[in-house]
């Protein structure tokens, strides 16, 4: 697969099909590629990754797979700086290789592009099961602002073409990225859906010291609500 036709699949179809964490699907390699081990100390996160990796049921699934039949599909890095490799898909993977005891597992090797890598990093993570608010409003806001460097004009235009291979409309897209805007405790609220989801794109209208003010008035309205409830 040349570079360039790369570049197309990233920006208009998901790589979920042929690098998601949670499928076997097999794909083909370009003549001159291979799959190749690599150490597990020489894959790092990619930069930004907006996607927890946690040490749940789910990951102890993949643990118990990996354990019986090793990691079945390679995942997808490039070329990293610093030296080693950067994933783009496989953090999943490559977690649950180290719990599973393993030092290596395969991988393909690609040299992508700053803005490619973002493009098939987002892609390939986003239709995950249960992924949380704030985990989406920067994986969309990411991929927005790559698409953007690629030359896609306008807020609308590029939500409306991350929207296609999503099931959400482009106006959604737009509602998540704005989530980008809350400060910290406001995102956790509602990632905890304490805070609904209209709510929290309401408030990121507001300038960061009025959600400060939000936040403040909110934690003393809860605190009097629970010893008002203790007293009664």
């Amino acid at each position: 697969m040349s570079k360039v036709n790369s570049a197309a699949k990233v920006e208009f179809q998901s790589f979920d099909t042929l690098f998601g964490e949670n499928n076997n699907v097999d794909f083909k390699l370009d003549e001159s590629e291979k799959v190749t081990e690599v150490e597990l100390s020489e894959l790092f996160t990619f930069k930004g990754h907006p996607f927890r990796v946690l040490d749940d049921a789910k990951i102890e699934e993949t643990v118990d797979s990996i354990r019986k039949y090793g990691v079945l599909n390679p995942a997808l890095v490039r070329p990293r700086a610093g030296g080693g490799y950067e994933l783009l898909s496989g953090h999943r993977r490559k977690r649950g290789s180290e719990l599973a005891g393993l030092t290596s597992m395969p991988v393909i090797i690609r040299d992508f592009s700053d803005d490619e890598a973002v493009i098939i990093m987002v892609d390939s993570n986003i239709q995950r099961e249960e992924l949380l608010f704030s985990e989406k409003a920067f994986a969309y806001k990411m991929k927005s602002d790559a698409m953007k460097h690629q030359g896609s004009k306008g807020e609308k235009n590029t939500a409306d073409k991350i929207a296609e291979n999503t099931g959400e409309s482009g106006r959604t897209i737009q509602r998540y990225i704005r989530l980008t805007y809350l400060i910290n405790e406001l995102l956790e609220l509602v990632d905890q859906k304490k805070l609904t989801f209209g709510a929290g794109v309401d408030l990121s209208y507001l300038k960061e010291e009025e959600q400060v003010w939000i936040l403040e008035i909110s934690k003393q309205t809860r605190h009097i609500l629970r010893l008002n409830k203790r007293n009664n």
